[in-house]
């Protein structure tokens, strides 16, 4: 049984959904954010030095941090969603499954917290939109006829990308970006993503 410790309203809701499609059981340790500063609750620090989530633990070991358990979790569960390493198609994988957190997550954290400066931190918002809509355009390019990225079916970068796609569109992006609004809205409709909603707590 691997267990999942999951934190409300962030990432580690990737892990759940990935788990679902690969019909792997678990169990989730849900963790709710502070009322008032929205980060992490100091419980987390018990689990991983960061006190960040997700962090699974199978076979006696912990692994944090999203790519690298989603990475585990297809090579052990699902080599299907990762294409062959003598492929093209590949090198699209590890560049996009890199990109999901060392690229496109950076403007839109910025976006969150230059926001919390209120007027001192406007002189930013031009520099940090101008960069969130380069980056939003290069994941509505990547993207394949068939709706996915990488594959023409669910692969480790869908998965990945799911939550700065999903993010984004709750901003009211979807006009402006109608490809990847389609993708977010085909992500959500499958079954196993409405089921680790719910074994997420519902959010």
């Amino acid at each position: 049984m691997i267990k999942v410790h999951h934190l409300a309203q962030s990432r580690s809701l990737r892990i759940l959904w990935l788990l679902e499609e690969l019909g792997q059981p678990y169990e989730v340790v849900r963790y709710e954010r502070d009322a008032q500063t929205r980060l992490a609750p100091p419980e987390l620090l018990d689990v991983h030095p960061l006190g960040k989530a997700p962090v699974i633990e199978v076979d006696g070991q912990r692994l944090g941090e999203s790519g690298a358990i989603v990475e585990y979790l297809c090579a052990r569960f699902g080599p299907q969603m990762v294409p062959p390493s003598d492929s093209a198609a590949y090198l699209e994988h590890l560049e996009l499954m890199h990109f999901a957190e060392g690229s496109v997550m950076t403007p839109l954290l910025l976006h969150i917290y230059v926001g919390l400066l209120g007027e001192a931190g406007a002189p930013l918002h031009p520099r940090i939109q101008s960069e969130t809509v380069k980056h939003l355009q290069f994941m509505e390019d990547s993207l394949r006829p068939s709706g996915h990225f990488v594959l023409d079916d669910l692969s480790a970068v869908d998965i990945m990308l799911s939550f700065p796609a999903i993010s984004v569109m709750r901003g009211g992006r979807a006009a402006q970006f109608p490809k990847l609004a389609a993708c977010v809205q085909a992500m959500q409709d499958r079954p196993a993503y409405q089921r680790a909603v719910v074994a997420g707590g519902g959010d």
